[in-house]
This record gives structure tokens, sequence and C-alpha cells, in this order.
């Protein structure tokens, strides 16, 4: 499914199509699922389309650029300790246009997964976040990549308590997705200040012939930020 792939084609899946057809020098991008049909002329287009997962916070529409992910259980991390769990996230495949220099457009964003959202923290001073429940695994996960990918998640505990972490949040804007065959990951850290307070961020792999980088919605944009990073600071 993430691929490069040269006109015309057409992509069938799980009731779902994607096709791109070439008509007098344009190019009619079309996507056909259970609840809509989007067709889309490309006028005097020409050149590859490329397929990938994107940071999941863009669908129905892109209203937060946070991720909070809701452990199925607690998990409970040892004083002065760093331990390592893996976690899901909600798919969301970008279809960009390659240019002749290379450069990338978006023009359409699909997922198979249902979009919810919720508040954390309290409704005065909390922020709305892409919601998503994960199980909590303790080796890589099997997953089936049009719908999830994993989160290899270091947590480190700076306290000298032992802390009990329900729930992770996570700014789009440092995101890092992988992808191959059979895997859809990033890799990230959650850093535990106190019980209410801890910061989370990305980080990026080693390259590998077996993962490749996605293309990025969020850097493409180049909107200008003060942090990449996430900060928990209505509980954890």
């Amino acid at each position: 499914m993430f691929d490069k792939y040269t006109p015309p084609f057409t992509i069938n899946y799980k009731g779902h199509e994607i096709s791109v057809e070439k008509e007098q020098g344009n190019l009619i991008y079309r996507r056909t699922c259970e609840y809509e049909t989007i067709e889309k002329i490309l006028l005097e287009a020409d050149g590859d389309f490329l397929i990938n997962p994107i940071e999941p916070v863009n669908l129905p529409k892109p209203i937060t650029s946070f991720l909070l992910i809701d452990f199925e259980r607690p998990v409970m991390i040892s004083p002065g300790s760093k331990q390592k769990i893996y976690l899901t996230f909600p798919v969301e495949m970008g279809i960009f246009i390659t240019g002749k220099k290379g450069e990338h457009e978006l023009i359409d964003i699909l997922t198979l997964n249902r979009s919810k959202y919720t508040l954390y923290g309290d409704p005065n001073r909390g922020m709305i976040c892409r919601y998503w429940k994960s199980e909590i695994f303790t080796s890589y996960p099997n997953l089936d990549t049009r719908y999830e990918g994993d989160i290899e998640l270091d947590i480190i505990n700076d306290t000298n308590h032992w802390m009990e972490v329900k729930k992770s949040v996570f700014n789009a804007f440092g995101m890092k997705i992988y992808y191959g065959t059979d895997r859809t990951s990033m890799r990230a850290f959650m850093r535990i200040i106190n019980r209410h307070l801890a910061e989370t961020g990305f980080m990026t792999y080693t390259t590998t012939p077996e993962l490749r980088r996605s293309m990025e919605v969020y850097t493409a944009r180049k909107i200008m930020l003060s942090s990449i990073k996430g900060i928990m600071e209505h509980g954890i």
C-alpha cells in the first residue's frame, strides 16, 4: 500500500479504491470508499504519486496538533529508571504528487479508523487532542499497518517515587514516522518530572533499507515553531 506509483494505476483495499487516470494531458485522481467519492482534476500534471503514513491528527479536519494515547492498562515505573514499552497509534495516509524538481505536494488524506477527539486537562486550561486507546506491549506488536502503527516509547522516571502512567500526549510537529512492508513505526520518549508533569518528544531511526522515512505534512507546512516537544502538565 505505502509506495510510489506511476499513472495510470488503481489500488483496491478493504472496499476502498484509489485510482489515477490520464485524460487529454491531465490527470484524474479518484478515491472511492464506503462513505464518499472524491475526484480531482490535476491540470497538465505529470509525475509519480507517493502514498505514505503521515501524522495522525489531520482528520476529519486539522483542529489540533496533539495526539493523546490512553493506555488500556496503567504502567508503573520505579524511581530513577528508564523502561521501554510499545504503544499503537492510528494510521493516516497522505497521497502526494511529485513535481519535476522532486518536490511533493499533498493532494488527499484518508484513514480506515474513526477519528475521535478529547479534552486533556480542565475546560479552562486544557487542550483538544486526537484520542486513541492503546494496549500496552513489552515487545514489538504484529499490527495491520493499514490501521495501526507502533510507538517504541522510552519512559524515563526522573523522580524519587514509583510513578503510575495512564496516558501520553504527543506533538505532531515533532513526529518522525518510518514505514516498511510490514511496519509503520515511531520512536519516542516520555520524561516524567513529577506526578503531574512530563515531557514527550520523538527520536530519529537509524537509516536502514527496511524502513523509509515518511513525507511529513507538518514539516512541509513550514510553520515557525517555538517547540516540537509535548508538555504534559495536566497529569500522566
